[in-house]
């Protein structure tokens, strides 16, 4: 599981359900405003989304990984999934471009990070 530092935690909720088809799986409130928000994909990878609570981490946010791609979301259909990204707030920053191991494009969730699209070439 990574933690990723978002500014509020249900509209990060909705992107990442809505638009990446991730499951909520945990979402407990602690106290205090906090809350322990557990987002998971298919392939098992986990998000912890922390919501930002100091001007540190609020600074934080959109360019924790210093503006190089963080991760990496594969799927099987790319055009579908290109589409739905596009509907719920990720904006592309390149057009879809075929590489050896398959096609790829960057995109950017609605707060900066940066992201891989990936669809696997199939074998031959």
């Amino acid at each position: 599981m990574t933690a990723l530092v978002v500014p509020d935690y249900d509209e990060a909720i909705e992107f990442f359900t809505a638009a990446l088809g991730f499951m909520l799986e945990e979402d407990t409130d602690l106290g205090d405003g906090k809350r322990w928000v557990v987002v998971g994909g298919d392939g098992g990878g986990k998000l912890l989304l922390a919501r930002a609570t100091n001007e540190a981490q609020s600074a934080a946010v959109g360019s924790q990984t210093g503006g190089r791609v963080g991760w990496f979301v594969h799927t099987s259909d790319f055009a579908a999934s290109h589409a739905q990204l596009l509907a719920h707030g990720a904006s592309f920053v390149e057009e879809p471009r075929h590489e050896a191991y398959g096609t790829v494009a960057v995109f950017t969730d609605p707060w900066g990070n940066r992201w891989d699209l990936i669809e696997q070439r199939k074998a031959a």
